[in-house]
């Protein structure tokens, strides 16, 4: 079955790591976001993916070229990002028959997507505890018709939320052309309301999924996905450094004595660690990045050229790509009241819902030496700080 991969969105709520790089080439563990759910969709069969490009097209359209894992790629623009339903309308010249689709920047478990398929047409669903903030499934009595889908009830028809995941009928592809909703775009929703009505769907009931939609989203999938990396030594490994059994170091990549990673953590190729640098938690140190003389780095994802050169402390963070952290750079990833780190996230302060929470700094971000960042700091792209600065506001 042909599947579309939408990864045309711009990703506003991750700046500042979507300044350079688009939200579906963001790193989870050893790939891009949007690679995960095509890997998905490769175990389960797919015949072809048809991948919706538009911010930063051309890093995804390289990405996947005219084939990925043996199977066929094709690429359609979205010129303007007008909602799912414009997305998947640009994708239908290349789409014959019955089609999936999935979003590019959710992470599903690739026997979800398998059941999704066999269960066509379907809709991916996840139970949850408030499915109040969520398009919600109604359902047949028995649970195995869905009836509708109703936007952030008030009063929930089921606690079945929708993971915005389809298997569409051939028919479908006559649908596309829907209005535009209130807040001016063409909803894939409006699609499903339709398909519904002409046929039987099925709910498929995910056992886990992730919408990467803010930083510490991509901090909790690369916590799923780096965890399920089998270890391996590619890379060179000086005498003396001790590695976890579910550690990857890539080819290219240099342990130097005294390096301590627990794991899982990730070395990506051409990255240097050490000397007597200390890794634990999910963490990934991306291509070209360097984790110096007595660092310790904790679950945090390093981006690509980012360099954490000595006596710092990075905990809990997210660094985008071409960061430089000055000497004794310390990151704090914890309220003294205990309660939940804030975030702002286009221009609102929300929680991110973790206790352990540090900060996310933008591509090319530098501070100066004995900085000390709080808890939740968004540093944008280019920022700086002073030399003992201590940063408690974005900057």
């Amino acid at each position: 079955m042909q599947t579309v991969i939408l990864a045309a969105g711009e990703g506003t709520r991750m700046r500042p790591l979507t300044e350079t790089v688009p939200k579906p080439m963001l790193p989870v563990a050893d790939r891009p976001l949007c690679a995960h759910a095509a890997d998905a969709a490769v175990a389960a069969g797919a015949s072809e993916l048809v991948v919706v490009v538009g911010y930063e097209a051309e890093a995804v359209r390289n990405f996947f070229s005219d084939e990925y894992r043996d199977v066929p790629v094709s690429i359609a623009v979205q010129e303007n990002q007008r909602g799912t339903a414009d997305a998947v309308r640009a994708a239908r010249p290349h789409l014959e028959g019955p089609f999936v689709v999935l979003n590019g920047d959710n992470v599903y478990e690739p026997a979800a997507v398998e059941a999704l398929f066999e269960a066509a047409p379907a809709i991916a669903a996840i139970a949850v505890d408030d499915p109040g903030n969520y398009g919600v499934l109604s359902t047949t009595s028995a649970g195995d018709r869905v009836t509708g889908i109703v936007e952030k009830p008030d009063d929930p028809p089921s606690n079945l939320a929708n993971a915005g995941a389809y298997a569409f009928p051939e028919g479908a592809l006559e649908y596309l052309d829907v209005g535009e909703s209130e807040r001016g775009e063409y909803e894939l929703t409006d699609v499903v309301a339709r398909t519904i009505e002409a046929t039987v769907v099925t709910p498929v009931t995910l056992s886990r999924w992730l919408d990467v939609g803010r930083p510490w989203e991509l901090l909790a999938a690369n916590e799923w996905k780096i965890a399920e990396l089998e270890g391996r030594i590619d890379g060179d490994v000086a005498a003396g450094a001790e590695l976890g059994e579910s550690v990857v170091i890539e080819a290219g990549a240099t342990i130097e004595p005294g390096v301590v990673v627990e794991g899982p953590a990730i070395v990506r190729s051409d990255a240097e660690v050490g000397p007597n640098a200390y890794l634990r938690g999910a963490t990934l140190v991306g291509e070209g990045c360097h984790v110096g003389h007595a660092v310790e780095v904790k679950n945090s994802v390093l981006m690509a050229g980012t360099n954490v050169p000595h006596l710092s402390y990075v905990g809990d963070s997210l660094l985008g790509p071409g960061v430089n952290f000055g000497a004794g750079t310390q990151v704090a990833n914890l309220r003294h009241d205990g309660a939940d780190v804030r975030q702002t996230v286009k221009g609102e302060r929300v929680s991110t819902g973790r206790r352990k929470y540090g900060v996310v700094a933008g591509p090319g971000a530098k501070t100066g030496i004995n900085t000390s960042l709080a808890p939740g700091v968004v540093l944008s792209a280019g920022a700086r700080t002073d030399p003992g600065e201590s940063v408690s506001r974005d900057r």
